[in-house]
């Protein structure tokens, strides 16, 4: 019974228009070399990466939906949908995709350098991210926020913008993916609301962990919060201070207010660092990460923020202190494997 519902949506997803090439199950199977171990590149709560190469010579990345995904055949529609209208050279592109039998996967562009988080948490591989390449890896992630928000043919909203959801390329240029939990927005709505609430613990706004509210400004939130890792080499999901009950966000916030920020930055860093940027990119960080939401600037202007030299707005006490509290509500979680993604069930 459960295959033949698997069957017909499968038929019913086929027959929509999805504006990209459709491959056949055979094809991947031969690229991956039968999903082979060692073609694997990682995994989340959707299921496993693959790394695989077309007969033609051609590398691609593959996302398998597992059966017991968080990610359901909407949410992958979703994505297939989404990111086949979008286009920016920091968004990661959507090859094609496959459905057949059991089998949900989509077929990307092969990113050679992996995931962000796999460099700035190394202590060994962080060395190769001088401070050139992470301030330029950080306005990409900027100038494809900005794409998604305001410069695409959709406003869309990413909802879990996080270190190991950005791609790099061969250069280190970085690119957004994984748009499975994204939602579009129609003409003039600037936010929403849901009961479904998804995202990633230590990256969530607290006005959208907490009530359901998502809007424009809570992926600035979330840009904060990996603008601060960049910085640091630290996450802050699990990051306590020695001997204080500080995350990483209220560790930062009081270096900031005294005035000692170089303590912050990542020590590999040291040599290479322009403080001026460093100390401008760690201003706009707090300025994402203001508790109310009115308060944080949108993408554009930290892109100008970012690439300017006029002084900045004093930010207010970012979220984190309030967060830290509000995260120990007593609403239903239910966490991936990896403990990357979480969903509230019963989200005001």
């Amino acid at each position: 019974m459960e295959n033949n519902i698997m069957l017909d949506q499968n038929i019913e997803l086929q027959s929509e228009d999805l504006e990209v090439p459709f491959f056949s199950l055979a094809t991947i199977v031969i690229a991956t070399n039968n999903f082979s171990s060692d073609n694997k590149l990682g995994e989340g709560g959707f299921g496993l990466v693959y790394k695989g190469t077309l007969t033609d010579g051609h590398e691609i990345a593959v996302k398998r939906l597992s059966r017991s995904s968080i990610q359901g055949l909407n949410e992958f529609k979703n994505e297939v949908i989404l990111i086949a209208k979008l286009q920016h050279r920091n968004l990661v592109r959507l090859l094609g995709y496959c459905i057949e039998g059991d089998e949900t996967m989509l077929i990307y562009e092969y990113m050679p350098n992996g995931s962000l988080d796999s460099f700035i948490f190394d202590e060994t591989r962080a060395k190769v991210l001088g401070w050139s390449i992470r301030f330029n890896i950080i306005c990409g992630i900027a100038r494809g926020l900005l794409y998604l928000h305001e410069d695409s043919r959709l406003r869309i909203i990413h909802r879990d913008l996080k270190a190991s959801n950005v791609l790099l390329d061969s250069k280190m240029n970085p690119k957004i993916s994984d748009f499975g939990m994204a939602r579009i927005f129609g003409g003039d709505q600037t936010e929403g609301n849901t009961e479904r609430v998804v995202g990633t613990y230590g990256y969530m706004a607290p006005e959208y962990a907490i009530d359901g509210l998502f809007s424009v400004k809570s992926d600035v939130f979330s840009f904060g919060i990996l603008l601060l890792e960049i910085l640091s080499g630290k996450k802050n999901r699990g990051f306590i201070h020695p001997g204080q009950s500080l995350n990483l966000v209220a560790h930062a916030w009081n270096l900031w207010k005294e005035c000692r920020p170089l303590e912050l930055l990542d020590t590999c860093l040291e040599d290479c660092c322009i403080i001026l940027e460093f100390v401008r990119c760690l201003h706009i960080s707090f300025l994402c990460l203001q508790q109310h939401h009115e308060d944080r600037p949108n993408m554009s202007s930290v892109v100008m923020m970012l690439h300017g030299e006029s002084s900045l707005p004093e930010p207010k006490e970012p979220a984190s202190f309030i967060g830290k509290k509000l995260s120990l509500s007593s609403k239903k979680k239910s966490a991936s494997t990896n403990e990357i993604t979480i969903t509230l069930l019963e989200a005001r």
